[in-house]
């Protein structure tokens, strides 16, 4: 199942890299499905952890392999952290699905012995915490991990605490239900041997590395692409130009001036380097700037012309 989920990872990563580097019209994480996909995936992983946290743990906790294995998840959350802050330093990783897996293993451990019954109403009060308790109290930037906040941070992933967490619970309260709990497990699934399994098995046993390697490898990749076809592929530059122009033209100003100065931003654009990020709703500070200003420049020459 963790295999499953992993390669499910890959493929939103993936259609998550062409739209940001502008290689297809719509940006996926504007897509109510896409974003769907994306949770449900998330949501998996997490109730695999729980799951996980159980089996781990049904002999008794070992501090020694616990630590090790929080220690591995904490240095590679940190890491995911480092490197988007110098990728994307306006939507960097703060709290990704590293951190809400690190964080979740340790408030999880109470409910490896806590009744189950705790276990469902905690799980339940998690997944309902941000429709009750969610307010200004928590906008500050330190709290922002809780995801109480009145509003969504600029982030390129995002699993607070609170509903997530929830998800975890739900995973141990199902395995511990299942009979999983204890040194003789209730129920017990034989290894798998279809062939065509276990490559989702080495994946699923694999998955933090894969985590870590798939994505640079993916946008790798589709970056290579941009740069020799180029982001301005037709779609993203056409529907760029035709709501450019409605726009414009919503103001009362002439088609043709607006015909010509969405043009104008389009190819400006593409000559400093920002297309991609324009297409992709990302720019930088300096980048905004910028592109406000040339916005401007295409229109006042528009007109002239």
């Amino acid at each position: 199942m963790r295999g499953i989920a992993i390669i499910a990872m890959a493929i939103f990563h993936g259609a998550w890299d062409v739209g940001a580097l502008g290689l297809i019209a719509h940006p996926v994480a504007d897509l109510p499905g896409w974003r769907l996909f994306a949770r449900c995936i998330a949501g998996t992983f997490l109730i695999l952890v729980g799951v996980s946290l159980v089996l781990a743990n049904r002999r008794g906790l070992k501090l020694r392999r616990f630590g090790r294995r929080l220690a591995m998840l904490a240095v590679s959350a940190a890491a995911v952290t480092v490197v988007t802050w110098f990728v994307f330093p306006d939507a960097f990783i703060f709290f990704g699905i590293l951190h809400s897996i690190a964080v979740a293993s340790v408030l999880g451990l109470p409910f490896l012995r806590l009744p189950v019954w705790v276990a469902v109403l905690a799980a339940i009060f998690c997944l309902a915490a941000p429709h009750f308790l969610a307010g200004p109290v928590f906008d500050a930037p330190a709290l922002q991990w809780l995801g109480l906040m009145d509003y969504a941070p600029q982030t390129n992933d995002y699993v607070p605490v609170f509903p997530w967490f929830g998800c975890v619970l739900a995973g141990m309260v199902l395995a511990r239900l299942a009979g999983l709990q204890g040194p003789t497990p209730r129920l017990s699934l034989p290894p798998v041997r279809a062939r065509l399994l276990r490559p989702l098995v080495w994946a699923g046993r694999h998955s933090l590395a894969i985590y870590l390697i798939h994505q640079p490898l993916l946008f790798g990749i589709f970056w290579c692409i941009a740069q020799a076809f180029g982001p301005n592929l037709p779609g993203p530059a056409a529907n760029f130009v035709e709501t450019c122009q409605e726009i414009c033209e919503s103001g009362g100003t002439d088609t043709g001036i607006c015909t010509r100065a969405c043009g104008c931003v389009v190819s400006t654009a593409k000559s400093q380097g920002i297309w991609p990020h324009v297409l992709a709703n990302q720019l930088s500070p300096d980048e905004s700037d910028a592109y406000q200003k040339l916005g401007g420049e295409c229109r006042a020459q528009a007109g002239e012309e």
